[in-house]
């Protein structure tokens, strides 16, 4: 992780508060109410999990965009994991009723991913939930703030997508510090 490529002026205390402030908006979203709610008025063959979310999700964004064509492949490429935990969280979906698969008409050894009804109603509620909690966060907000947010979010995330964290850098930065804690020449 190079400290080279920070923007000239932006200081310590600004990068520690988008820190702190991506901290708290990841404990807000990760509150299991959601979650809860869902199971409450989903029936389900197996209690509903955050990734059974994020597999309807990425079946509901796939379909338009490779024609009705969605496989395990694309659920994995779309959620960032390995195609053997894209299997696992697409089994689990299915299992709880909210996804089907059917052979592809195009290519036999391959699986062809659609939504269940249930599926579809939990996409669309919890799609619809986060809008309606979206707005009310944002409610005095103007409309070109709300489209500036949204475009630099999207910039920030992508961003990110792009260069994930490498942590060892947490390494050189604990070696660099003992080093000031501890110098070589003996002195205080």
């Amino acid at each position: 992780m190079g400290t080279n490529s920070v923007p000239e002026g932006l200081s310590d205390e600004v990068l520690a508060e988008i820190g702190v402030a991506l901290f708290h908006l990841r404990r807000v979203w990760a509150k299991p109410d959601l979650m809860r709610k869902l199971r409450e008025q989903t029936p389900c063959d197996r209690p509903l999990q955050m990734s059974n979310l994020a597999v309807v999700s990425a079946v509901t964004k796939l379909a338009p965009e490779t024609g009705g064509e969605v496989t395990v492949g694309g659920v994995a490429e779309r959620l960032d994991v390995d195609p053997s935990t894209a299997s696992r969280l697409v089994g689990h979906a299915i299992d709880a009723g909210l996804v089907s698969r059917r052979p592809s008409p195009v290519d036999a050894r391959r699986a062809n991913l659609q939504l269940t009804d249930t599926g579809l109603r939990v996409v669309e509620a919890a799609d619809r939930f986060r809008r309606i909690y979206l707005a009310e966060l944002m409610a005095d907000w103007t409309v070109e703030e709300c489209r500036q947010f949204a475009g630099l979010l999207t910039r920030f995330t992508g961003a990110a997508a792009r260069r994930p964290m490498d942590h060892s850098g947490i390494d050189q930065i604990f070696k660099e510090a003992s080093a000031e804690d501890n110098p070589a020449d003996g002195s205080p």
